[in-house]
């Protein structure tokens, strides 16, 4: 078996804000060389860093909004996030905890800090990943998963620390996401010299993301806190060792190498499709979704 080695060791651009609520650094497309077909079939990466919110009465985050095409993966490190979508779906997930909504062909969805939450505030720490859907199911029925973090697998290292899978597998053991393709989606909860080694195949576009702490990857790479280790697609063992106690998301998923046409909240295979899914949008086709 041969070395994933590392391509680049990225840090993060500028934060801005999504809504009031959500202020994030853009890895996924925003990156140079970071694009949507680089990373599919992760075609974005959004992580929202420690940040302190004051308690507030109105709860701050994203307002109504249409999605068509893909799937929105939300990872709660610190806080509490909030969804309700036009398809039914919704919940709330605290530290720890996931929620996958698949928009497929088409809802209207918000999500905002949870209402008690938002009242004392705090400390606020999340990724959102945005996963496409092949070209075969981007028309299918929404759906939602609420994965909460004691339904998570977790693989169990010993003095190292431990792996929680959200989705695919580690070491034979796999997680509670059901996904549309080949994608493994985990953290690596690591202890202070904590060491953990990964196997995906050599065409998986795949990466790290160090959510706490700082790492050495193959024994030779350091990545500190909220900088993304984005490897080479050739071959598919590598290791990760914790320098201080760490937290790593990572991410591995077999490219559908399908057209990719992307405009704002809508990701289809062609113009026409996005066309289509504007004209939808604004007879009402992705259902009704109060403020």
């Amino acid at each position: 078996m041969t070395t994933k080695t590392v391509e680049k060791i990225i840090s993060p651009k500028p934060a801005h804000f999504v809504g009031d609520g959500f202020r994030v650094h853009n890895f996924i497309p925003g990156i140079q060389g970071m694009d949507m077909k680089r990373m599919d079939p992760f075609i974005m990466l959004d992580y929202n860093p420690k940040f302190h919110f004051n308690g507030t009465e109105q709860p701050r985050g994203v307002g109504v909004h249409p999605h068509r095409g893909f799937e929105t993966v939300t990872i709660a490190y610190k806080g509490k996030v909030q969804h309700h979508d036009s398809a039914g779906g919704g919940g709330i997930i605290g530290e720890g905890d996931v929620q996958w909504m698949t928009a497929a062909k088409g809802v209207l969805h918000k999500e905002y800090h949870e209402t008690e939450w938002a009242k004392t505030g705090g400390i606020f720490q999340m990724v959102q990943l945005w996963v496409n859907l092949p070209a075969v199911y981007k028309m299918s029925c929404p759906k939602y998963q609420a994965i909460p973090n004691e339904a998570m697998t977790k693989v169990d290292l010993g003095n190292d620390g431990f792996i929680e899978i959200i989705a695919g597998t580690y070491n034979g053991q796999k997680g509670p996401a059901f996904t549309f393709s080949p994608v493994h989606v985990m953290n690596a909860k690591l202890n202070k010299s904590g060491k953990a080694e990964f196997n995906f195949p050599s065409d998986f576009n795949t990466a790290a993301l160090v959510i706490e702490g700082s790492i050495l990857v193959n024994d030779n790479e350091r990545a500190s806190v909220n900088k993304l280790v984005l490897f080479k697609n050739e071959g598919e063992a590598f290791t990760i060792e914790a320098q201080e106690d760490s937290i790593v998301l990572i991410i591995s998923g077999m490219p559908l190498n399908e057209p990719i046409y992307a405009y704002g909240p809508f990701v289809m295979n062609s113009r026409e499709e996005i066309m289509q899914a504007f004209e939808d949008y604004n007879i009402g086709r992705f259902g009704y979704l109060a403020d």
